[in-house]
């Protein structure tokens, strides 16, 4: 075994890690690198020079956030007595990716069970939210920086006109998060919103979460803002160190690029139950910041475990913890296969503030050692492009484009780009669905990772179907795998996706819906909205030559999940 060296910070939390001896060696020589050139004081300086030059400067607004919030706490101690006054007995945050995961970190990790999230597009988990509310006393949160995403004005839109029916005064269930001057700003007006609260217009959606996007969110629960950014501010006092072997966010994002450089691109998050959900949040954070111009680092959350010399050598772990919690993970075991290891142990759950800027700024540094812009999303807009088309046509002829699939069995159809479905064919012996699917698994290889992509609805039935899918596939072609859930995850790991290695095969889920919901003011539905992001993110997949295999399954998503987890895999 090679050596291995460990460092650990105390402050909010403790950091030691384990590094092979290869990687050891590669990650001094760029802290002594990074100490030449002085380039934490040039990060603190807001250089565009630290990366590429090419605009990073408007985006670094996230380094002295906190500073700011703490300056401004009143408005969120105001927030929380209006609240209570209303009495309000459930809140819904309406928004995507940076606007939605890091409400959805702090509601799970705080078990706040009234405040609920939607960020999906498919009709089913929107009936679904809907029918958890009393809409009578729901506060309805509409979380976009710009104000014109798609989905949180359909969201808006859906929820205004159903509060419109049984209250006179709908507004003063609405607020609304947005960028000065947006066109959600403008709505809102018009609208008689309830509050308007501002975000920075120099810290994007995934870098959000200690701005307004997530302390409104935390004000809204209940929980104690100022603690939050207390422990986040001693987190970023901590990042001006310039020695990076003492700074433990500048540390963690150098060891995540050299570990990138030596092939080891695939991080793979391993957390204990009671703050699980931090790594739905990282996924965004890291994906959407290094997954472009060809190269990516992946974050693979919430696959189940294997033994370590099952993994390959494209993989380095952290291990995110609280302090006396139970976890599962055999780090021993890792460490003597020769993994790297990231270890952090947060004191208690309010250390999450110091976690959410310990993880911007190792991204950011990581972006650095990979000679990226980590704080733009090139491809997302990609996907955006494809389903406006979809839609766009909708709403002139009244019908989605025709699409022929190019296998069909048992209601079952299987669609891809003429190349992709040419090669599978010449795999397989006789046409039939286990054997394509098994072609498509097939076509991993060593250094790949494979991603299950299902626009379904996002519940814990189909949750464990999708997982078993996952697990079978791991176990059977040993390589990383990802699970999301559209169209969440186009504001997430879909830009590494599309932007990042070709290295990932990718099984697109889409079904039928029994239950279809109009968006108020358009002529398409959400179903149609859902079926348009899912074509024009398989689409750009297609385009950028991924190994892609679209399944769309009737209506009953459980039987056909169950379906395609019986076939043989191998």
């Amino acid at each position: 075994m090679n050596a291995l060296r460990s460092n650990a910070f105390m402050s909010n939390s403790s950091f030691t890690f384990s590094l092979p001896e290869s990687i050891e060696a590669a990650v001094g020589a760029e802290i002594a690198a990074w100490r030449s050139a002085d380039k934490i004081a040039r990060i603190w300086a807001k250089d565009a020079g630290v990366w590429t030059s090419s605009g990073e400067e408007k985006w670094l607004g996230w380094l002295d956030i906190v500073d700011r919030e703490l300056d401004d706490l009143e408005k969120y101690r105001a927030l929380q007595a209006d609240l209570a006054d209303a009495g309000f007995e459930d809140i819904l945050l309406m928004g995507m990716g940076g606007s939605s995961l890091c409400p959805e970190v702090l509601a799970m990790t705080f078990g706040v069970k009234n405040f609920h999230i939607l960020d999906s597009t498919v009709p089913a988990q929107v009936k679904a939210i809907e029918e958890k509310l009393d809409l009578a006393k729901t506060l309805f949160i509409v979380a976009s920086k710009s104000g014109s995403t798609l989905e949180p004005n359909c969201f808006k839109q859906y929820f205004f006109d159903r509060v419109s029916k049984i209250s006179g005064d709908p507004g003063t269930q609405f607020i609304a998060i947005t960028d000065p001057g947006s066109k959600m700003e403008a709505v809102a007006r018009e609208d008689g919103f309830r509050h308007i609260i501002y975000g920075e217009p120099t810290v994007g959606g995934r870098f959000s979460a200690l701005s307004p996007f997530g302390m409104t969110a935390a004000a809204a629960m209940g929980l104690d803002v100022a603690r939050l950014l207390i422990g986040a501010k001693e987190m970023a006092r901590s990042c001006r160190e310039s020695d990076v072997s003492e700074n433990p966010s500048a540390l963690l994002g150098l060891i995540l690029g050299v570990c990138h450089e030596h092939g080891r691109d695939k991080l793979t998050i391993l957390t204990s139950p009671d703050i699980h959900d931090i790594g739905a949040w990282m996924e965004q954070l890291i994906a959407e910041s290094t997954g472009k111009n060809g190269v990516a680092i992946i974050p693979v959350d919430r696959e189940p475990a294997e033994p370590a010399v099952s993994y390959g050598v494209d993989r380095v772990f952290v291990h995110v913890t609280l302090a006396d919690s139970q976890s599962n993970a055999d780090l021993a075991e890792l460490r003597a296969s020769g993994h790297p290891v990231i270890e952090i142990v947060m004191n208690d759950r309010n250390d999450i503030g110091a976690e959410f800027f310990r993880w911007e700024f190792a991204t950011a540094v990581a972006g650095s050692v990979m000679g990226i812009n980590p704080f733009d999303q090139p491809d997302v807009e990609s996907a955006k492009i494809e389903a406006r088309k979809i839609t766009e046509q909708y709403e002139v002829t009244g019908e989605l484009p025709a699409e022929t699939p190019f296998f069909e069995q048992d209601g079952i159809k299987l669609f891809t780009s003429e190349a992709y479905a040419a090669r599978l064919r010449e795999m397989v012996d006789e046409p039939d669905l286990d054997d394509y699917l098994s072609a498509h698994f097939s076509n991993t290889e060593d250094g790949d990772y494979f991603a299950v992509l299902g626009y379904v609805e996002m519940n814990d039935r189909n949750e464990d179907l999708l997982q078993s899918i996952r697990k079978r596939i791991l176990e059977s072609r040993l390589v990383a795998t990802c699970l999301g859930f559209g169209p969440r995850f186009l504001h997430s790991t879909g830009q590494a996706y599309k932007g990042g290695a070709n290295n990932g095969v990718f099984l697109q889920i889409t079904s039928d819906d029994v239950v279809e919901l109009p968006v108020p003011g358009q002529k398409y539905t959400f179903g149609v909205v859902k079926a348009a992001q899912a074509r024009g993110d398989f689409q750009v997949l297609l385009d950028r030559g991924r190994r892609a295999l679209r399944v769309h399954l009737g209506t009953d998503v459980a039987e056909g999940l169950r379906r395609l987890g019986s076939l043989r895999t191998v």
